[in-house]
């Protein structure tokens, strides 16, 4: 029986790693076949030959390494902002006995209700009239908004079960509020901050209706918009699509794999102080 009982639980894994990995693995075929073999309707066969070439177009003529600074450059000030901001305030509401942490609290959490559709037009209007439309503060504001909601929800869940007596003895050493926050909860909370950095930045790196909508510049659109590189008005490359696909997906993958193991511990450092 406890055979069986193994077995059914390693079905059940299964079955979510072979509908995320299948995806990523037709990607990775779609973008070595040719025209043809894709419009051949062939979606499950290998390719006839293996045209590495693609990358190399895709590398080339998709503009890759302009279109992945640029995403860098919003990806990683987002990030930084977001840790400073949703820190400051993770530590307010959850160390700080006052009347409204917990009505601050809702106040943020409301800001996941929020769609990201629905305050397209309001502020397209409010970055066009102090100026800020097609640049990249118009992308890295609206980011830093929708990303601090989960960070401070994040964050405040692990610090509120931090033991107050750390506190209490640096404050009996002289140590003012704004030390104690760097010195000693910024360190502690490194785990959860790990969490959201790596939360934002999957969130932001793959971001297409803001920036679409907000930037029009050539030289200072992000890393989706290299896939028009290769559709023109006659034709459409799409092994160098694809191709360019994996180079765009390539970044967060290794990412993720790199710091899986952080983003768990922070994951579960959160829910259980919380």
């Amino acid at each position: 029986m406890s055979k069986v009982k193994k077995g059914f639980v390693y079905l059940l894994f299964a079955i979510p790693v072979i509908t995320q990995l299948y995806p990523l693995l037709w990607l990775f075929l779609y973008s070595l076949k040719t025209n043809e073999e894709i419009l051949g309707g062939s979606f499950f066969a290998l390719p006839k030959v293996w045209k590495w070439h693609n990358y190399i177009e895709a590398y080339k003529q998709g503009s890759y390494l302009k279109y992945l600074s640029n995403s860098v450059l919003v990806t990683v000030v987002t990030m930084v902002c977001v840790i400073i901001l949703s820190s400051m305030v993770a530590y307010a509401i959850s160390r700080f006995r006052w009347r409204y942490g917990n009505v601050i609290l809702l106040i943020f959490m409301m800001g996941l209700m929020i769609p990201m559709q629905a305050t397209l037009l309001p502020l397209m209007i409010i970055f066009k009239n102090i100026h800020i439309l097609n640049t990249h503060l118009s992308l890295i504001l609206p980011y830093v908004a929708f990303s601090t909601p989960i960070a401070v929800f994040i964050l405040s869940g692990f610090m509120k079960g931090l033991p107050h007596e750390i506190e209490e003895s640096a404050f009996v050493d002289g140590a003012s509020v704004y030390r104690i926050f760097r010195s000693i909860i910024m360190p502690i909370s490194i785990p959860p901050m790990m969490t959201v950095c790596i939360l934002t930045f999957i969130t932001i790196w793959n971001e297409y209706i803001l920036a679409a909508t907000f930037i029009s510049a050539e030289k200072l659109k992000t890393l989706p918009f290299g896939v028009y590189t290769f559709v023109s008005q006659y034709s459409v490359n799409y092994g160098d699509i694809g191709a360019f696909l994996i180079l765009g997906a390539l970044p967060v993958i290794l990412i993720y794999f790199i710091l899986s193991e952080r983003i768990t511990k922070g994951m579960v450092a959160g829910a259980v102080k919380g």
